[in-house]
């Protein structure tokens, strides 16, 4: 067996059946199924039930755990060396776990794999992000994963394959996290292992899911530890880099909240010249200035218009 399917499920009736569609119409069909069931109070385990594929696993925690415990269950219980990671509210193209498995026979040097996304908004707009990869190997490796994603994530968590040996090397999800647990685990994983990357947008992140906990601020949410990971990978610049645009983006969210304390300690940890200018205005500006700025943002996203900080 190739791939084991790791698919997180806490209340999503509406959007399982189609998340599960798109595995199972895969092109490349070496692959086990596990859904981690993380007590649903909805019809979504009755759904899965309805598969009658051997291939799917459901799997039921006894009690509400959160989203890294889940995905903890699926590693823990895969059989496969290669585990690819689905929110059941996404989806993948039919040729998904084929361009992946490409990129496993072609990169040998790479332990993580992931290709480009493409985000559905509403019911009839979907757009994708244009990535200029300074940082790209042959049209394959990522060099530096840190300075990659100095901008607009390169991939979700939906899009990301991990080679086993990279759990057994950095852990497991930070089950403690429970805002930004990609971001928390892939400090640790692109501190060590390398990134092979399928430009094309093969996953569909769904914005219109009712229960996306990313699009709701950060009050009563646990951030990563940045202050650990600067300690602990001190003499890595790019990193140093990378945290503080996490700081910024995190500081962002805390103003918006209202929670000044937040803002104002994430503020004070960033180094300066990490920041572009825009960066910088932007944490200066009163709430209802961002407020303004972000329903414009999402206006021209629908237009196809990406409007951000990230670049000069």
């Amino acid at each position: 067996m190739k791939f084991s399917v790791v698919i997180p499920l806490y209340n999503k009736e509406n959007f399982i059946a189609q998340t599960l569609n798109s595995v199972l119409a895969q092109s490349f069909t070496d692959f086990e199924v596990l859904v981690i069931n993380d007590c649903s109070t909805d019809k979504s385990e009755q759904i899965v039930k309805t598969f009658e594929d051997s291939r799917i696993q459901l799997i039921r925690h006894s009690k509400n755990s959160g989203l890294s415990a889940s995905r903890n269950t699926g590693i823990k219980n895969a059989r496969a060396n290669y585990i690819a990671f689905l929110d059941a509210d996404d989806l993948w193209k039919p040729d998904f776990l084929k361009s992946i498995n490409y990129l496993i026979e072609n990169y040998k040097e790479a332990s993580l794999f992931a290709t480009k996304y493409e985000i559905k908004l509403d019911d009839t707009t979907t757009t994708e992000f244009k990535f200029n990869f300074e940082n790209f190997k042959n049209d394959g490796v990522v060099l530096n994963y840190f300075e990659a994603n100095l901008n607009q994530s390169i991939f979700y968590p939906s899009c990301l394959c991990v080679k086993k040996e990279v759990f057994e090397t950095v852990g497991y999800y930070n089950e403690h996290v429970n805002y930004s647990e990609d971001i928390d685990f892939n400090i640790r994983a692109f501190a060590h292992f390398k990134l092979a990357y399928f430009n094309k947008a093969l996953v569909t992140y769904l914005m219109v899911s009712e229960n996306q906990i990313t699009q709701r601020g950060l009050l009563g949410k646990r951030i990563p530890d940045y202050d650990f990971y600067e300690k602990t990978y001190s003499n890595r610049k790019d990193i140093k880099k990378y945290l503080d645009f996490q700081r910024y983006i995190k500081a962002k969210l805390y103003k918006l909240d209202g929670d000044k304390k937040q803002f104002r300690i994430l503020r004070s940890k960033i180094d300066s010249s990490s920041l572009n200018l825009k960066q910088k205005t932007l944490l200066s500006l009163p709430v209802f200035v961002l407020k303004l700025i972000g329903k414009f943002k999402q206006q021209l996203l629908k237009k196809g218009i990406n409007l951000n900080s990230y670049s000069d």
